[in-house]
């Protein structure tokens, strides 16, 4: 091996051991153990540890709040990937226009994502409860009059609006970046050929940006799978459990009725579900990039 091989090697594993041994202490190494107290049955406080091999999984197949939690997520899912991506593309398009005033714009729809999530649920808590009353009291409407927070229809969409307001200026920076790199005179080519805004949107814009919406697609499913601070700031699963994610779910599990091992399977187990729909989630858009 040559001094230079040598020396490259070295200034590599200078840099990503670091990066490895991170990952190795706080990602590889919890995910390892929640995986073999999964198998075991221990309230994470007593001293003694049963074998419990699959039974917490078979367990999960009969519990009612696990699945009614699921359901939740993926309705939750569903509703904010489609919003803030649509949104986050709308105010990049508009962005994208070369308006005078598109810096101010674009840090005033960025901000809300700077603020934590925590102090946004309780922020948007007070707004719901407080000034959603005084609203409906001085305009009449009785939309505003209601608490959304407890009616579990309203409450699902105030935590799908919170979040979405929430996340869409992050999704417009990612379309933003993508858009400026879209070809000016491949736009003034299909002009001249007589596209109007419509087509040259369909047909050129958004075809360029896919890798783009690969991006945020991936993003706003895994986050939205993930959701637990929100969802505990704002409405903390009620009522009566109707916006319980399924984060919080194995959160209550684990650390308010004490069934560590029974929440580690249930873990292990929406880990499988996040994995595989991501993963498809990637290859169908890849695999539509590549078509294009």
């Amino acid at each position: 091996m040559t001094r230079t091989k040598l020396r490259r090697i070295v200034t590599y594993a200078a840099f990503v051991s670091p990066a490895l041994l991170f990952f190795a202490l706080i990602i590889l190494t919890p995910f390892l153990r929640a995986i073999l107290y999964s198998l075991q049955d221990w309230n994470g406080i007593s001293s003694h540890i049963r074998w419990a091999g699959l039974d917490n999984y078979r367990k999960i197949m009969s519990d009612g709040p696990f699945f009614k939690s699921l359901w939740f997520t993926v309705k939750y899912v569903v509703a904010t990937t489609i919003l803030v991506n649509a949104i986050g593309l709308m105010l990049a398009l508009l962005l994208n226009l070369g308006l005078k005033t598109q810096n101010v714009l674009r840090t005033a729809f960025f901000l809300p994502y700077v603020i934590g999530t925590i102090i946004i649920g309780f922020i948007w808590q007070f707004i719901i409860t407080q000034l959603f009353k005084e609203i409906g009291a001085g305009t009449g409407w009785a939309l505003f009059a209601k608490n959304w927070l407890s009616i579990p229809g309203y409450a699902f969409w105030s935590l799908v609006i919170v979040a979405v307001w929430h996340s869409a200026g992050y999704f417009m920076v990612i379309y933003l970046a993508a858009l400026q790199g879209v070809p000016k005179d491949m736009l003034e080519a299909a002009e001249i050929d007589g596209a109007g805004r419509w087509k040259q949107l369909w047909h050129i814009v958004l075809p360029l940006i896919r890798p783009a919406m690969t991006i945020n697609l991936f993003l706003a499913i895994s986050n939205g799978f993930k959701g637990f601070d929100l969802n505990f700031a704002l409405t903390k699963g009620g009522p009566f459990g109707s916006t319980e994610s399924l984060a919080l779910h194995i959160y209550l599990d684990a650390f308010t009725k004490n069934l560590f091992t029974y929440a580690s399977a249930k873990a292990v187990l929406f880990f499988v579900v996040l994995s595989a729909v991501t993963l498809v989630q990637v290859a169908v858009m890849k695999r539509r990039e590549v078509e294009l």
